[in-house]
């Protein structure tokens, strides 16, 4: 009996175990949800400011504005990375600190100074303990990210970048492509390379005039492209986590039965062995 006790305390442990990780599960699937919705409403303003930006673009103004400036040689860099702030997401922030990882080595064997600017407490976690000095660490964003934090992280960068002392600033966050498919990817935010249009070139009428609406565009530009890593990277979290906790709550239900078919058989076999050693006193009274 001592074996069967055994067993049904493990069923018993498997079974919470299940209840836990399926209700993260379903709270995950609902924040994906929100999230998603996010990075839906984000994706057509960027290819809107993109595409104004296409259009007043030219040579001759690209001289005067510093978010333009092309440098011969990247001496510092800055890299963002975009972690989050919870575990039990699977291969997740494991992936995104090793995209870190290759960008601070290839942007190293040109010659690049990097300083590292982490956001999320699983990445800053790895980076304190291999001994990688920080400029910035931040845990104060959660998975509902606001325009005002894309602008915390960015805005000291740019105006460093201006001034001189940055020559390159890249991101590395999650980019939300599914419900299972968040890769991480790299993207250079500084200089600001002018993208290509979508479309047809509109007919613009233009007030006061394109050098005074790219003062203001290019730095919103900017600060756009660090929300919209925010967000994917916040939908591409919970999305991983629905995908961890299914896998398993789905390990839980088969060890489940495993234990439940063990615990029958060893039942089974006792009440067998008890049946025959009745049996077999019964026949020795005889």
């Amino acid at each position: 009996m001592a074996k069967g006790r055994e067993l049904k305390r493990r069923i018993k442990t498997v079974e919470n175990t299940r209840k836990i990780t399926r209700t993260m599960e379903l709270v995950a699937t609902s924040r994906m949800k929100r999230a998603q919705d996010r990075v839906t409403a984000a994706r057509p303003y960027a290819r809107a400011l993109g595409d104004v930006i296409a259009g007043l673009y030219s040579p001759d103004l690209a001289e005067r504005f510093p978010l333009l400036r092309q440098p011969e040689r990247s001496r510092r860099a800055a890299v963002i990375l975009l972690t989050s702030n919870r575990g039990l997401c699977g291969g997740f922030n494991a992936n995104l600190i090793r995209e870190a990882r290759a960008l601070l080595a290839r942007l190293r064997g040109h010659g690049t100074e990097v300083e590292m600017h982490v956001v999320g407490r699983k990445g800053i976690g790895y980076f304190k303990y291999v001994g990688q000095a920080m400029a910035a660490q931040r845990t104060d964003i959660t998975d509902r990210p606001k325009a005002e934090d894309a602008s915390s992280l960015v805005d000291g960068l740019m105006k460093d970048f201006i001034s001189g002392a940055l020559d390159a600033v890249y991101v590395v966050y999650a980019q939300f492509k599914s419900a299972i498919s968040a890769p991480p990817a790299t993207e250079r935010l500084l200089p600001v390379e002018p993208p290509k249009r979508s479309g047809p070139l509109p007919d613009y009428l233009l007030f006061p005039s394109a050098e005074a609406i790219l003062t203001e565009l290019l730095p919103s530009y900017v600060r756009n492209a660090v929300y919209r890593a925010l967000v994917e990277t916040a939908a591409g979290e919970q999305g991983a986590r629905r995908t961890a906790m299914k896998n398993a709550t789905d390990n839980a239900s088969d060890m489940m039965n495993t234990l439940t078919r063990t615990f029958n058989r060893a039942r089974q076999a006792g009440i067998t062995q008890e049946i025959a050693e009745i049996v077999g006193g019964a026949a020795a009274l005889e």
